[in-house]
């Protein structure tokens, strides 16, 4: 339960695509879309998530947010 509502107040932000809450809660991984978010947001976006939590969410010990803005290219010679 608690985990879905981590999940659910991070999906609010601009850009996140999947948002997965992990070890009981205490690690989130944030998967922005990289089309829409530059490097320099994730920062802040990290910092803001954290943020937030701190003002939203009763929890003891502290929750580690990792946002990822990830580009894969592929090709292939034949």
């Amino acid at each position: 339960k608690r985990m879905d509502a981590l999940e659910e107040l991070i999906r609010g932000f601009k850009g996140v695509h999947e948002v997965y809450a992990m070890k009981a809660g205490r690690e989130l991984l944030v998967l922005v879309d990289p089309k829409s978010v530059d490097d320099e947001y994730t920062v802040w976006l990290a910092k803001d998530i954290s943020e937030r939590i701190e003002r939203s969410v009763r929890f003891t010990g502290q929750i580690k947010v990792q946002v990822i803005r990830e580009t894969r290219h592929v090709g292939y010679a034949t």
